[in-house]
């Protein structure tokens, strides 16, 4: 009969413990209340649009965001960071469907407010979670999903070195709709290419006086 391959001296990997992730233009620290403010002002001046594929509401005004936050913080199936620009928390991103035994993990609730989309810190925040989850706790696989629908989303995994497995159909009911979830996933052989990628485009070296890339990150 058929059999997988033989992964040798496997053994279970650590939960993640939200340590601190330092890098040269944003930090990744565990979400907490003290992140409220800065996040009511990141994501106020975020549209309704910005949302329309998350599985929460836009927030509305601080209480929301704190309500919000709380949930998050309080989830024990997440571990969720603030992303640090200049010191203040700019948005979030956690790590859920977290399975030590398996060594498989997802990325997902990427949360960026205004100040972080299309930025530099907003591909390396990315970066260095994917860095801690390959590099530091050596998981074997990483995912990301997404509404089919969502076409930007399916751009950035693809940008950031995901390869697309297939599409879930109907897989939720999320605000009342129907959602078929496309599936990515990036594995730790995989891993050192994709990484040698995005640092080279991280370093800056690639960019100009004004800030310009000068070589695209393509997926």
């Amino acid at each position: 009969m058929p059999v997988g391959v033989p992964v040798p001296g496997w053994h279970v990997r650590p939960v993640p413990s939200g340590v601190v992730l330092t890098g040269r233009t944003c930090v990744l620290e565990l979400l907490s209340a003290s992140h409220v403010e800065d996040l009511a002002l990141a994501w106020g001046d975020t549209d309704e649009a910005h949302w329309t594929y998350l599985s929460m509401e836009r927030p509305d005004g601080p209480d929301a965001v704190a309500a919000l936050v709380a949930s998050m913080v309080a989830d024990p199936g997440w571990v969720t960071y603030a992303v640090l620009v200049e010191g203040r928390a700019a948005g979030v991103l956690s790590l859920m469907r977290i399975d030590p035994a398996n060594g498989s993990v997802e990325i997902g609730a990427v949360i960026f407010g205004a100040p972080l989309v299309r930025t530099v810190a907003s591909t390396e925040a990315q970066r260095l979670l994917m860095g801690h989850v390959f590099d530091d706790l050596g998981y074997r696989r990483l995912e990301w999903k997404c509404d089919a629908l969502n076409a930007g989303s399916r751009r950035a995994a693809e940008r950031l070195g995901y390869t697309l497995e297939g599409v879930f159909r109907q897989a939720v009911v999320t605000k009342g709709r129907n959602r078929d979830t496309a599936w990515f996933s990036l594995l730790d052989r995989e891993w050192p290419a994709v990484r040698k990628r995005l640092d080279a485009w991280l370093d800056p070296a690639n960019f100009d006086e004004t800030g310009r890339q000068r070589q695209r990150l393509l997926g």
